[in-house]
């Protein structure tokens, strides 16, 4: 796809808050679309910040009446968006949500992805996803994933297999995990040919209740290495776009966003 412009959102949100973090998603949105963005990508559980302890008592179905100004957002910007937030299970194995990913296409249509590798810390409160999601732009398929998933080598190499070529992963990584994460993610880009990405919140992102604290340095990866990668106190997206079949990267700062 020529004009594939892939956007990573590494913003500040506020713990619980899913009114408030909306309005943030929508500003984003806005700023995301004059950048003609194709496909913007929101750190894990994007929508209420990363706190297992509340997921029961805030998760979304896919035809929640909270994600209608998401919807409206992507038809009238014309952009599709993938958002982080706990999906209500109807799986008679577990009554615990999902940590999800929520895509929203230009028409309003609505696709989910459960994470499928949890974090042993999360199995207390979430159950885990048993299929992989492509999200595909004319002949470009990408692959979704959500942080632990990036850690499991079958997961992306499945992606391969399925002939994804672009693999982007919201998360919510500290800095103590930070480079044994995104040495793996390196890998995946240079053993599948992929460009990978991690999507991660803004450091400046206050604390969540069990302490874990976001590190930034949001980024893409080719093959050849490291291609962009924001800083740990910004706000920004993290662009990658295609030209001439050659992916180029750069940094939008958002501090000017009203």
């Amino acid at each position: 796809m020529k004009n594939l412009r892939i956007a990573l959102a590494q913003i500040s949100l506020i713990s619980g808050d899913v009114d408030a973090n909306i309005k943030s998603h929508l500003k984003v949105i806005k700023r995301a679309s004059s950048l003609k963005i194709t496909y913007l990508v929101f750190p894990e559980l994007s929508l209420t910040g990363y706190e297992p302890r509340l997921a029961s008592q805030l998760a979304f179905s896919d035809t929640d009446s909270r994600l209608q100004p998401l919807i409206d957002a992507a038809i009238k910007y014309q952009i599709t968006i993938a958002v982080g937030a706990p999906l209500l299970n109807s799986s008679a194995h577990s009554s615990l949500p999902s940590i999800g990913l929520i895509m929203i296409n230009v028409q309003g249509e609505i696709q989910t992805y459960q994470k499928m590798h949890l974090h042993q810390s999360e199995e207390a409160y979430f159950s885990a996803g048993s299929q992989p999601h492509i999200i595909t732009f004319h002949d470009t398929k990408i692959a979704n994933a959500i942080c632990a998933d990036s850690n499991d080598a079958t997961h992306c190499r499945t992606y391969a297999e399925l002939g994804a070529s672009v693999y982007i992963a919201g998360s919510m990584i500290t800095a103590g995990g930070y480079k044994a994460d995104t040495d793996k993610l390196q890998a995946h880009a240079r053993d599948h040919n992929m460009l990978v990405a991690l999507a991660n919140y803004d450091a400046s992102t206050t604390p969540f209740s069990d302490g874990w604290a976001p590190i930034g340095k949001s980024a893409f990866w080719t093959n050849k290495g490291l291609l962009v990668c924001a800083n740990e106190f910004q706000e920004a997206l993290v662009i990658a776009k295609k030209v001439n079949e050659e992916w180029i990267g750069e940094v939008v700062p958002l501090a000017e966003v009203p």
